[in-house]
């Protein structure tokens, strides 16, 4: 079943359509009301039309009552996607998310290649463009943890880490990171002995210290908002030497409290320069050929330039990003801007 937004007297609501029935011209335009000189007037604008293929979770958590009044005030207007249905049977849209609408109507502008998106749902290869940069600037540096992969037998996983080399503890992630909250589950193992308790297919990712910080960048187009977020504590040698095991910890970054208003110490909350952010945020849209993505970050416990890309994130929480609605909108808005400056030149 698909649910289209519809302008009905300035009053915004939902109401479904029969599955036949695509966006008509009507739903594409609303009135605007302006103040001239004392009259009012009323004329048409044409609607950005965007259409989306979200879980019924991110479609809750992103399209927001708040967003939505926005993007219309903006003119664009969302329409769900029938997965039921062909696409082509749909719309038209100006703006979609979706391979083959782009082979027969190339006017459309693509929101990210599945492809690409693809790429992000494999930690064998997620953080592969990272260490590739080897980003390094005067105002600081960009890598990722070392790390290995397991895709079957558990058994094997301390020989191959202790010829390794990989130094203790040990975070282990699921190999497949889908945006399931299993996908999100992380383990800390303390030893080595315990490595065999994990369930592959896997990653095991040296535990780097970062004094219980994590910085989630969103970026959006050419747009980067970055927040703190409380992270697992560094693990001390006195800790690591007195314990064992593997402890689960569920979803970490997405479920703890915002740090934004915590009382830290400086060092630890003081955020990536935004020249290094710009520079890498910059070169992971070609790299990955994505718009629409955002970095778990880490700085290293007592180094001030030292950072580490630890995940990264096709189409994150936005909800949960300061100012979302506007910068989400404005960023909905540019291609289509780009496209009709096109058309009439």
């Amino acid at each position: 079943m698909r649910e289209e937004m519809v302008y009905n007297q300035g009053e915004e609501k939902r109401e479904e359509k029969p599955e036949s029935e695509s966006v008509s011209e009507v739903d594409r335009c609303c009135n605007i009301v302006e103040s001239n000189n004392g009259f009012f007037l009323q004329k048409q604008k044409r609607m950005v039309v965007v259409g989306y293929a979200l879980t019924s979770k991110k479609t809750k958590s992103f399209l927001q009552p708040k967003f939505e009044r926005l993007a219309r005030t903006k003119g664009i207007l969302f329409v769900a996607i029938d997965h039921n249905r062909p696409l082509s049977d749909q719309g038209p849209f100006d703006i979609v998310l979706h391979k083959d609408y782009r082979q027969t109507h190339p006017e459309v502008t693509i929101l990210d290649p599945p492809d690409a998106i693809q790429l992000l749902h494999n930690r064998q290869y997620m953080l592969q463009a990272v260490a590739d940069m080897g980003l390094c600037e005067d105002y600081g540096k960009v890598g990722v943890p070392r790390q290995l992969v397991f895709k079957k037998d558990a058994s094997s996983i301390c020989n191959v880490v202790t010829k390794s080399g990989l130094t203790l503890p040990l975070v282990a992630k699921p190999l497949v990171s889908d945006g399931s909250a299993k996908s999100h589950e992380l383990s800390l193992a303390y030893d080595r002995y315990s490595l065999q308790r994990l369930e592959p297919p896997l990653v095991v990712q040296e535990f780097v210290n970062h004094g219980g910080i994590l910085f989630k960048v969103y970026i959006v187009g050419e747009a980067i908002k970055v927040v703190r977020r409380f992270s697992l504590p560094n693990v001390s040698s006195r800790e690591l030497s007195k314990t064992a095991g593997v402890y689960r910890f569920p979803r970490v970054s997405c479920a703890a409290a915002s740090a934004e208003d915590a009382d830290l110490d400086p060092g630890v909350a003081e955020l990536p320069p935004r020249p290094l952010l710009e520079r890498l945020a910059k070169e992971l849209r070609l790299r990955l050929g994505l718009r629409l993505f955002n970095l778990d970050i880490i700085r290293e416990h007592g180094k001030r330039d030292q950072f580490y890309v630890i995940d990264i994130n096709y189409f994150p929480g936005y909800g949960k990003m300061p100012e979302y609605e506007h910068i989400f909108t404005d960023f909905l808005l540019s291609p289509a801007q780009g496209e009709n400056k096109k058309r009439s030149g």
